[in-house]
């Protein structure tokens, strides 16, 4: 019997990275789409000014779970030096895009 504290792998849930490094200019958020599209979960990626990578994506645990590890990695010539997670209340979101 499972603890009522495991977390359940098809569970619904959504989370924002932010991501620092060299994470522009590197085909990062082509990557990250990429990713999510491959694991089915929603959400959107984003440059920010100071030159960071903002993300939130949703979806069954596992699979955020999953994007959460492929980012951590990033694409060749990609540097991540801290990504910061940040669990928040899911809101349905499906498809992946740039925004």
């Amino acid at each position: 019997m499972r603890s009522p504290e495991a977390p359940v792998p098809d569970e619904r849930v959504r989370c924002r990275l932010v991501l620092s490094g060299r994470v522009q200019g590197v085909g990062f958020r082509f990557y990250a789409v990429r990713q999510a599209r491959n694991l089915g979960v929603g959400g959107f990626v984003r440059n920010l000014a100071d030159g960071r990578v903002e993300t939130e994506v949703e979806g069954p645990r596992a699979a955020v779970e999953a994007f959460i590890e492929r980012l951590r990695l990033g694409p060749s010539g990609a540097v991540v030096r801290d990504l910061q997670v940040n669990w928040i209340a899911p809101e349905g979101e499906e498809g992946f895009r740039i925004g």
